[in-house]
């Protein structure tokens, strides 16, 4: 089989080189598209979505999705190298995206690369490298899943140090509203919708859940914003603020909503409640093959694309989530190594039917 590790490290470069902020992936698209096309894989696009299927693809047997995202947030003020100059350094790849997520985007490439004309597979493979991650876009993996075929699990490939996160909060942002009455704040009028919101923002900072998840702790609910007021002497009749809420696994996020709402006065507006809290059973082969290679186990905080993906996943990929988004964005090149070794390993052991301890 071909040694696909030096054309990954090659490929990043390319794709840290090609801006790709969210919305605007054309570039890095036509990049994967043109690769797979250079090893002999027949991609197929979707917008800005790049995915494949193995040679010998079969409908009857159980398929893995290996996916992960080529968008990047904008670079910050901080950085002090070229975000797009892919500068190779004592071991270190710097430019946005090399991190979050390009390492783990091209070990799955590499992985897939690897497996793509293997006859006999106990699984078929789909490789999905897909766009608009970075702001839970409608026309990223949400969009690909309608086209793709039946899916059995995913890996997510997300910076995880290599370990598996096996569990990964949800998100919804809320749009609060608390009404009042207006009136002169010299006079006993009015009715102050400040006040009010205060109450609930009381309740939204002290209640506990009953149910906290063995893996990601309790629900976690952030007043983030607040708006009210036009002038200092007129008694407010509205009041705005918004929520941050973190759910987890103990509930979905419409009983999460139906809890809220149960105990709040101020009207209560979910932006979306599409983000689920994700994860997949501690005993599924995928797990235990990470287990029998000495990979841990942890529940995730930060949200990714399996919030969109209703069948069991596992995030987990080389370089480190605490990197993301940070100035002079780096990964080593000894983990994007590591994190190709560590796929093929773990997928060699599902498809070839090779025991897991």
């Amino acid at each position: 089989m071909t040694d696909y590790s030096s054309q990954a490290i090659s490929l990043l470069k390319q794709l840290i080189q090609t801006p790709s902020l969210s919305k605007e992936e054309d570039g890095t698209a036509l990049l994967i598209q043109n690769f797979l096309k250079a090893n002999g894989v027949s991609p197929e696009r979707k917008g800005n979505n790049i995915w494949a299927k193995n040679l010998h693809f079969n409908d009857s047997k159980p398929t893995i999705l290996l996916n992960s995202h080529h968008d990047t947030v904008k670079p910050n003020a901080g950085y002090t190298k070229d975000p797009f100059a892919a500068i190779e350094m004592e071991g270190k790849l710097y430019g946005l995206g090399s991190n979050d997520a390009g390492g783990c985007l091209v070990a799955l490439i590499t992985t897939f690369l690897h497996f793509y004309d293997e006859a006999d597979l106990q699984y078929n493979l789909i490789l999905a490298a897909t766009a608009e991650e970075e702001i839970s876009g409608k026309d990223g993996i949400e969009s690909l899943l309608k086209v793709l075929p039946a899916i059995d699990f995913g890996i997510v490939g997300e910076p995880t140090l290599l370990e598996m996160a096996i569990t990964e909060k949800g998100l919804m942002v809320l749009d609060c509203l608390a009404k009042g009455q207006s009136g002169h704040a010299a006079r006993e009028e009015g009715d102050n919708a400040i006040y009010k919101a205060i109450k609930d923002i009381e309740w939204f900072k002290n209640y506990q859940f009953p149910n906290a998840s063995e893996m990601l702790g309790p629900v976690k609910m952030s007043v983030t914003m607040i708006e009210a007021g036009s002038q200092h002497n007129v008694v407010p009749d509205e009041c705005r603020f918004v929520v941050d809420v973190r759910t987890t696994d103990a509930y979905s996020n419409q009983e999460t909503l139906d809890i809220i709402k149960a105990n709040v006065n101020s009207e209560v507006t979910p932006r979306s409640t599409r983000l689920n809290p994700s994860g997949i059973d501690l005993n599924h082969p995928i797990v235990k093959s990470g287990s029998s290679l000495g990979r841990k186990t942890y529940g995730s905080p930060t949200l990714s694309d399996q919030a969109l993906m209703h069948f069991p996943t596992l995030k987990m990929g080389p370089g480190d989530s605490a990197r993301s988004h940070t100035a002079d964005e780096f990964i080593y090149l000894k983990e994007i190594m590591e994190g190709i070794v560590t796929y093929q390993s773990m997928l060699n052991l599902l498809l070839h039917k090779q025991k897991c301890n």
